[in-house]
């Protein structure tokens, strides 16, 4: 059988892809007294520029700028500036805002696999059926008994309830006991039995605060209201043969301006996962599940795809209220979290303190040379599908 991770062969036949480093018309330093390493402040075009220095700054009319403070800094670019800004663009360039466009489809693609929302305590704030419903993709949200009736008020999906004899049986890798949350792995097992009761090769599982997916591609990063990218992201998983966890990339975790690949493989999936069925894998853990089950695969020798072409609007839980956010970060923090992965894995998963509180740091250089293995390599996949998505106006 042939093998190959030759990744711009491999996206032959998906979606178009095109995806350049976005460089600056001008960037230049921003010297602060007192301060030991300049920041950077990009401009867009001539006009850009030559409007900042007209704000009568310290410009040594090379690629240099002073200031005696942040707070000048500030008040000159009319843009928040603290301790931990590193750069900016001139004037202030949102990630997030000024998009007019999105897609939709001018043909019917659905998804082929199920999709399920874990959800707990976010009947009213839950964001992901929003989305899914935007996209109209059917879904089924798994809540636990006692609060169907509230879920079923407030929600469109299909409510499904999860089996007590789940959570019983739920292996939380602690002895913590029942007194805390388990976690959502014990509603996930129940999502692959119910897939598979229901004859489905694979499943869609995903956390209840996804805002939005899009689609990445010439440096835009557009809203997508269809199933196509679901579809196309099947479609590519069922290429191989070793691929049982898939999923997509974080909308804040891939920029618009970077030369990224389509997908990158053999790293960690989260919120939004593909799974297959009959891979045997058992979500486990009361903590960090998600990065467990794609370490497990990996030191399998098998493969997992993190697709950036397609990604996901994650709210960050500690943001949004519900979910584990009072179980969990409200009385114990992100050190146990932390700590349960690197117990699991300490040959490749340690605590570290960032961004003023604790994280877990995986290696994933060690599954690098994990190949994927191609289901039927007579098959040629050439040039672009778009799978019906159009661009149209906001």
């Amino acid at each position: 059988m042939r093998k190959e991770n030759d990744i711009q062969n491999l996206w032959e036949g998906m979606p178009e892809f095109i995806q350049e480093k976005q460089l600056p018309f001008f960037k230049a330093n921003v010297f602060i007294e007192g301060e030991n390493k300049p920041l950077f402040v990009r401009f867009d075009n001539s006009q850009d520029l030559k409007a900042f220095v007209a704000k009568d700054v310290a410009f040594d009319g090379d690629s240099n700028f002073y200031f005696k403070s942040r707070a000048e800094l500030m008040k000159i670019s009319d843009q928040k500036i603290t301790s931990k800004t590193k750069s900016i663009w001139y004037p202030f360039k949102s990630h997030w805002g000024g998009i007019k466009h999105k897609y939709t489809s001018e043909v019917e693609t659905p998804n082929k696999y199920p999709v399920y929302i874990v959800s707990k305590g976010r009947a009213t704030n839950g964001i992901t059926t929003k989305a899914l419903d935007r996209m109209g993709v059917p879904h089924y949200i798994v809540v636990e008994e006692f609060e169907k009736e509230l879920y079923e008020k407030h929600t469109n999906g299909n409510i499904l309830i999860l089996p007590p004899n789940y959570l019983r049986e739920y292996n939380t890798c602690d002895d913590v006991g029942e007194d805390r949350s388990k976690g959502p792995g014990a509603a996930r097992n129940f999502c692959i039995d119910h897939a598979t009761k229901n004859g489905f090769k694979r499943h869609w599982v995903m956390d209840d605060n996804l805002d939005a997916f899009h689609y990445l591609n010439r440096n835009e990063k557009l809203e997508v209201e269809s199933a196509a990218t679901l579809r196309a992201c099947e479609d590519f998983v069922d290429r191989f043969n070793n691929v049982p966890v898939a999923g997509m990339n974080y909308y804040s975790f891939c920029k618009k301006t970077d030369k990224v690949p389509p997908i990158v493989l053999n790293t960690r999936i989260y919120s939004c996962l593909l799974i297959e069925n009959a891979a045997g894998y058992r979500w486990r853990g009361r903590y960090n599940e998600d990065t467990d089950l794609s370490l497990r695969v990996l030191k399998d020798g098998l493969c997992t795809i993190q697709f950036n072409t397609f990604l996901c609007g994650k709210v960050t839980t500690q943001r949004m209220r519900g979910g584990n956010s009072k179980e969990f970060y409200d009385n114990e923090g992100t050190l146990p979290k932390s700590k349960m992965l690197e117990d699991l894995h300490p040959d490749v998963s340690k605590v570290v303190w960032k961004f003023n509180r604790w994280h877990h740091h995986v290696d994933y250089r060690p599954y690098k040379n994990n190949i994927l293995q191609i289901k039927d390599d007579s098959v040629v996949y050439e040039g672009v599908n778009n799978y019906g998505m159009i661009k149209v106006n906001k």
